[in-house]
């Protein structure tokens, strides 16, 4: 988890303080999210296969 780093603000919508990841933010009080490009750093990459095992699907 290198890079990550803990954000607080005020929701957007309610003013309660929310706590997020280097700057993306979702609020548990009334709903309001942050658009994704506000965040403090870039997301990384899509990688459609990713970490998935063999079988091609991921573990539940």
């Amino acid at each position: 988890m290198e890079g990550q780093e803990i954000t607080t603000t005020g929701c957007g919508r309610c003013g309660t303080e929310i706590s997020g990841v280097n700057g993306r933010y979702a609020c548990g009080n009334c709903g309001w999210v942050n658009h994704w490009s506000e965040g403090h750093t870039e997301l990384p990459a899509y990688d459609p296969v990713g970490d998935l095992p063999l079988g091609g699907h991921p573990r539940t």
